[in-house]
């Protein structure tokens, strides 16, 4: 059995503890504030009392039978002896790469880093350790106990040894998993963030309402979300700075964040997890952070 350190308790990170741990292996998951664990707790205890209504023929069980293998914790030290490390903190360089220096340190040379970010080329992070062969991106999708399929990314020296053990734990956690090129963003969210964006730009410029931009996508195009929807189910934060990395890496204006995108930031509305964003929604359903 795979021990299966996951580094960032947010939206992401939580539910990819949650598939890892609902699959039988053991997790560790840890965060910088015993809040953000105690969130992911609850998120994740919700997640499985619900699961058959959300999934129907799934079968009822006690949320400890999946929890209680996830150890929950702010000690990066408990990283020491986990096989494989998937991470998942937000998509600011400065933090990242003091982050993966640490754990480059930390864990075993032989543990593979999944980089579970939305734009950050995997080469990039890959420089910032010892073990670039052992870097691969693992791009997950929201929410990740749900979504079937992951956007695996190979970096410039990520090996082969290393993909097929990242296919092979996909595979055991029932996931589907598509192998892209690295690039700012990959596939899905160097054209995804150009949409959001646009789609943000359409509701600046007063074109249409939001709930309309959404219902135009949904029952024009068969969409399950819209786009504004879309936006802040990733999270208004986590958009912007995925513009921003694409923008300052591509160094092309079409990236550039919407100033209502900007603005809604600055106020703190980002979207489902703070309960505000281009939508409302009720706090008490949503919680953490990416």
């Amino acid at each position: 059995m795979d021990r299966i350190g996951v580094v960032g308790a947010g939206t992401m990170g939580t539910g990819v503890a949650q598939l890892f741990a609902e699959h039988g292996h053991e997790v560790v998951l840890v965060d910088v504030a015993d809040h953000i664990l105690e969130n992911a707790l609850a998120d994740i205890s919700r997640n499985i009392r619900l699961a058959p209504l959300v999934r129907p023929g799934t079968p009822e069980r006690p949320p400890e039978q999946v929890t209680g293998r996830i150890l929950f914790t702010t000690d990066l030290k408990q990283l020491r002896h986990v096989d494989y490390l998937v991470e998942n903190v937000t998509e600011r360089w400065d933090v990242k790469r003091p982050l993966y220096e640490e754990l480059d340190t930390l864990c075993p040379p032989k543990v593979p880093f999944g980089v579970n970010t939305s734009a950050i080329p995997i080469t990039r992070v890959a420089a910032a350790t010892s073990r670039a062969d052992r870097v691969i991106g693992t791009h997950f999708m929201n929410p990740a106990h749900l979504k079937p399929t992951v956007e695996v990314i190979r970096g410039h020296h990520t090996s082969d040894e290393t993909l097929a053990r990242t296919q092979a734990l996909l595979d055991d956690v029932g996931r589907r998993h598509i192998v892209v090129a690295d690039s700012s963003g990959f596939v899905t969210n160097r054209v995804l963030m150009l949409t959001l964006n646009e789609a943000i730009f359409v509701l600046h410029e007063g074109v249409s309402s939001a709930a309309d931009i959404d219902r135009l996508f949904k029952e024009c195009f068969g969409h399950a979300m819209g786009p504004l929807e879309t936006a802040d189910l990733i999270g208004l934060d986590t958009v912007l700075l995925s513009l921003e990395v694409l923008y300052g890496d591509f160094n092309d204006p079409k990236y550039r964040p919407c100033p209502l995108l900007r603005r809604l930031v600055d106020v703190g509305l980002h979207g489902r997890k703070t309960g505000q964003g281009f939508h409302s929604y009720e706090r008490s359903n949503e919680s953490g952070v990416r």
